[in-house]
C-alpha cells in the first residue's frame, strides 16, 4: 500500500483523537508534560493496536463486531462527556480539583471508543491481504502527533477567562457530539430519516 494511502487513513482515523484531545485540553487549562504524555501516549498505541488486532482476527470476529462497535464507541465517549458536564453544574466547583481525564479508566475508555474504527481498517487491509504492520505504526505515530496539537489547542481556549467557567461542559458535549457522528457516519440513525 502506497504511504500516502496510509497516510490519509491515519490522518482520518486520528480525527476523533484530536477532537478529544482538545476537548481534554480544555478542561484541563493547564497541561502538564505527564498529561500530554499519558494521553498522546495511549491514543497513539491504542490507534497502532486496534488495526493489529482488527488485521488478526479478519473474518471470524468481524461479524460479530461491525454490527455494534458504534454503540460501543458512542456509549464510552457518552458515559466520559456526561460525567465532564454533570462535574460542570455541581456544587463547590472552586475548592474542587480539576478532574484529569489523562488517568486512569477514563483514559483507558476515551483511548479504546476514539480507536474503534481502526478495527475496521484492521479487517480490511487483512481482506486485501496488505501487511499491517507499517500502516499500524503510522497510524499510531500519527495520532499521537494530532494529540499532542490538540491539547495544546485545548489548553490555549480553557485558558481563556471567558470559556472557562465552560470548560467541561464544552468538553462534554464535544464527546458526546463525537459520539453522536460516529453513530451517524455508521447510519445508525438512518432508520429515522426513512
Amino acid at each position: 500500500m502506497e504511504f500516502i494511502k496510509i497516510l490519509a487513513i491515519a490522518v482520518a482515523l486520528a480525527m476523533d483523537a484530536f477532537a478529544v484531545s482538545i476537548a481534554t485540553g480544555v478542561n484541563l487549562k493547564n497541561v502538564n508534560s505527564r498529561q500530554l504524555f499519558r494521553l498522546s501516549w495511549h491514543f497513539g498505541l491504542f490507534q497502532a493496536l486496534m488495526p493489529i488486532i482488527g488485521w488478526s482476527a479478519g473474518l471470524s470476529i468481524r461479524s460479530y463486531i461491525e454490527h455494534y462497535d458504534h454503540w460501543i464507541a458512542f456509549g464510552l465517549l457518552a458515559i466520559v462527556g456526561v460525567h465532564m458536564i454533570k462535574e460542570a453544574f455541581q456544587d463547590g466547583k472552586a475548592e474542587k480539583p480539576i478532574k484529569d481525564y489523562t488517568k486512569g479508566m477514563t483514559l483507558v475508555m476515551l483511548s479504546v471508543a476514539t480507536s474503534i474504527d481502526a478495527l475496521a481498517v484492521g479487517f480490511s487491509l487483512s481482506l486485501l491481504k496488505i501487511s499491517i504492520w507499517m500502516p499500524a505504526l503510522i497510524i499510531g505515530i500519527v495520532a499521537c502527533t494530532f494529540t499532542l496539537i490538540g491539547m495544546r489547542i485545548g489548553e490555549r481556549i480553557g485558558a481563556a477567562n471567558r470559556l472557562s467557567l465552560y470548560a467541561e461542559t464544552i468538553g462534554g458535549v464535544v464527546l458526546i457530539g463525537i459520539g453522536l457522528n460516529i453513530l451517524h457516519e455508521h447510519g445508525a440513525f438512518s432508520a429515522f430519516f426513512h
